[in-house]
């Protein structure tokens, strides 16, 4: 049987989880393909560093044309990361009819459109399933498992490292910048953490599933992104007494031909699935027309997680091989959707003020909420002894984000009100 070659463009974290399983568990993938596969080729930024796998050193390189102007070579593997230099790499690897496995997030989220249509013209696989959510099957889900459905919201905790520190805040009361300390001595945020906590990895990731889930190009820029730096183990402490859980959420909605895809720290009723999500794990939840709700749930990144989606998308594209039908696949988002308005975002909002303590000033609260037309659901006074004013904690009813920004500029204009500490959406 005439093996199927692969060049792995990367041998870090995730390259060695894919060569793990590549060669350990070679008789359990010809079982499945009908033949062997081989990592033929691996590009290293230094052929002479110690390894945390074994490899042959004859097939290391430093030159990533190498690889993919080989051709012997069936299938390019890219973890090695970056955008500029993985999208030229890419695209001339497709141009020479080679299949492409990929978990680079960022570049799909920036690129997808570009290198899947140039897949199609070759009649080429691109598959991705490791670039959201590490281990959980949830790019094959969406286009395989809701093909027949349509797609109305997507929900997901979809960074590991976020989760890790709200669920330490919520559980342990720890401060942000304690826990974020912390987050980096384990490796699970980078020295520069910017990407994942100010929710930009998050946003790239919700590009992706929510273009899959409706059918439509979604680009980076139509994806609104607020980070956790700002969120206080007083904002988790009061979530905790009403009931709700501070988690970051992408959330991607569709009514009709508009949508809505944001990140953002989010009050999640703890009765809702997600709001138990706790750690480096990840879940995604989808609501289908005719399926209802359903949640994945797994490990969303690490070296076997990740390494087992690549190797999934692997199998498939060999599968694809097998039978003559690789590049018909191609995802192309062949509808046309709109973003919503301010007017047409619609949900509940959890508000911290703090305000003068004197009589009339909940009146006057409520006259500005009543003139704006947004509904209060709750309203909660906590003792603040030491604190010169109060503390009011207001739920409110569905509002549009139009609504409770005029909201928000009027108290910022009225005396009584010291200061707005704190606003969150509500889920669940």
């Amino acid at each position: 049987m005439k093996p199927v070659k692969v060049g792995l463009l990367g041998l870090g974290t995730v390259g060695t989880g894919v060569v793990r399983i590549v060669e350990g568990h070679q008789e359990d993938l010809q079982s499945q393909v009908g033949s062997p596969i081989l990592i033929s080729k691996i590009l290293v930024k230094d052929r002479a560093k110690s390894r945390n796998v074994a490899v042959d050193a004859s097939k290391l390189t430093e030159d990533p044309w190498e690889i993919v102007r080989d051709p012997e070579i069936d299938v390019i593997v890219e973890v090695m990361g970056g955008v500029a230099h993985s999208r030229d790499v890419i695209l001339e690897a497709l141009e020479r009819g080679k299949h492409v496995v990929t978990a680079n997030k960022d570049l799909m989220a920036m690129h997808g459109p570009e290198i899947l249509a140039k897949a199609r013209e070759k009649g080429c696989d691109v598959l991705y399933e490791a670039s959201v959510a590490g281990g959980i099957p949830i790019i094959r889900t969406l286009i395989e498992g809701f093909s027949s459905d349509r797609i109305t919201k997507i929900m997901g905790i979809v960074n590991g490292t976020t989760n890790y520190i709200l669920t330490k805040m919520s559980r342990e009361g720890a401060a942000y910048a304690d826990v974020l300390k912390e987050a980096q001595a384990l490796g699970y945020a980078e020295s520069d953490p910017t990407s994942d906590v100010e929710g930009l990895d998050a946003a790239r990731k919700m590009t992706i599933l929510s273009t899959l889930g409706f059918r439509a190009n979604v680009a980076l820029e139509d994806v609104s992104a607020k980070g956790i730096s700002n969120v206080t183990q007083e904002d988790i402490g009061y979530a905790k007494r009403l009931g709700y859980e501070v988690k970051l959420l992408g959330i991607a909605e569709r009514q009709d031909d508009t949508i809505s895809v944001s990140v953002q720290p989010t009050m999640v009723k703890t009765s809702h699935p997600i709001a138990s999500v706790n750690g480096v794990f990840n879940a995604v939840y989808v609501h289908g027309e005719a399926v209802g709700e359903t949640m994945f749930y797994g490990p969303g990144a690490g070296e076997m997680p990740t390494a087992t989606s690549v190797v999934a998308d692997l199998v498939a594209v060999v599968k694809n091989m097998k039978l003559g039908v690789n590049g018909r696949q191609a995802q192309l988002s062949y509808k046309v959707m709109k973003l919503k308005t301010d007017e047409q975002i619609s949900s509940k909002y959890f508000l911290l003020l703090h305000v003068d303590d004197k009589a009339g000033v909940l009146a006057q609260i409520a006259q500005v909420f009543s003139n704006l037309d947004v509904s209060i659901e709750s309203v909660m006074q906590p003792s603040a002894p030491h604190k010169s004013g109060a503390e009011l904690i207001i739920i409110t009813h569905n509002a549009s984000k139009a609504a409770m920004n005029k909201v928000l500029q009027a108290f910022e204009a009225l005396p009584a009100v010291q200061q707005i500490k704190s606003v969150y959406r509500v889920e669940g």
